[in-house]
């Protein structure tokens, strides 16, 4: 069956739109996560230029709020992305023990190439995420797996002296450091697809025939549970990862023991990652800013004054703090992206402008 996606506001499709021409994002939020998911999706909004469709998974009580707050965005914004709001599904194994597993419902992801069958890519990310620049970037990625790789994620750590995997992992794990499952970038074709090796079957099994039993043989040593088991699954498969740069999954681990991502010292942050709960406490300030300062842009046209400058005003408080000394760091990837979205727009009002 074809995902009937809407449009903000709408109640039914006839058929199914764009779906197939834009970039699928998808997120799962339970429990208190519906303004960081609003916030995630705002971000992705606001910097993107190809059109998006949000895949949102939630519990039924969020369901309301989400289709509210969405109808709420000016029609500006809302003609940019098309969503979908599923109930959270699990496939195989025992449904309450996936939904507990590590953070309420987070095992959903797990299970997003057996549940959306006909979307061929997808980019998942957790719900305390933030995108600097257009997802467009990160799609393209895509183009870049060779025919193996089926995937994408960002390492746990840069430094396995540091790394959590390489000092208290009781499991297989991907590489030097793990990798962290914040942001996913995957080919869901692939994966379905594809006959995983394994530490159980010498034969091989399809993601879905694996995850339970990958559960039950490991449920006792994992920590980070659903991050746990894909560190195990590409542990076992390592052809099939694709491993972007850090920048593209910014945690407070880069910044809090010094600085130690490369990447976005020299290209600035590209998706900020605020696990820990950072943008909730005042434990990393550079993070919580970031987060305000999107949380509070009034969907105005004018991004330098109403996001950069007010953004720019915050991290000046901020410069006493491990993250907050290294500003350009955050602020580099945002301020090109804002000039970028100010120079299209400047190109379409004159373009309109001549035909006159």
């Amino acid at each position: 069956l074809l995902q009937i996606f809407r449009k903000p506001g709408e109640q039914k499709h006839s058929k199914e739109p764009s779906s197939l021409q834009c970039m699928h994002l998808a997120v799962v939020a339970c429990g208190d996560r519906l303004e960081e998911t609003l916030i995630m999706l705002k971000s992705a909004v606001l910097f993107s230029n190809r059109r998006l469709c949000f895949h949102i998974f939630s519990e039924d009580s969020l369901k309301p709020e989400f289709e509210k707050k969405l109808q709420e965005w000016p029609s500006s914004y809302t003609k940019k992305f098309e969503y979908n709001i599923y109930p959270i599904t699990f496939s195989v194994g025992n449904a309450q023990e996936w939904k507990k597993l590590f953070k309420p419902c987070a095992a959903q992801r797990l299970f997003l190439p057996v549940i959306l069958k006909d979307v061929d890519s997808l980019l998942y990310v957790d719900t305390d995420v933030l995108f600097l620049r257009p997802i467009d970037d990160i799609w393209h990625i895509l183009k870049e797996f060779n025919s193996t790789q089926l995937a994408a994620m960002a390492p746990e750590h840069e430094i396995p002296k540091i790394g959590w995997y390489s000092r208290f992992a009781r499991h297989p794990y991907y590489g030097t450091t793990g990798v962290n499952s914040g942001v996913m970038l995957m080919n869901l074709t692939r994966i379905r697809n594809t006959q995983f090796k394994n530490s159980m079957i010498p034969g091989g099994l399809t993601w879905e025939e694996m995850l339970y039993p990958l559960y039950q043989k490991y449920k006792n040593y994992i920590t980070w549970g659903d991050q746990d088991l894909l560190n195990i699954i590409f542990y076992f498969n390592p052809e099939c990862l694709y491993v972007f740069p850090c920048q593209w999954n910014y945690r407070p681990d880069h910044c809090m023991y010094g600085s130690n991502c490369k990447g976005a010292e020299e290209e600035g942050v590209s998706i900020l990652h605020g696990n820990r709960g950072v943008y909730h406490d005042d434990k990393q300030p550079t993070f919580k800013a970031l987060y305000e300062v999107i949380r509070d842009f009034p969907f105005e046209d004018n991004l330098f004054q109403s996001l950069y400058y007010p953004l720019q005003s915050k991290f000046l408080d901020t410069v006493h703090t491990l993250c907050g000394r290294i500003p350009q760091v955050f602020l580099k990837q945002i301020e090109k992206t804002m000039k970028k979205v100010y120079e299209n727009r400047v190109i379409v009002y004159l373009g309109a402008n001549h035909r006159y």
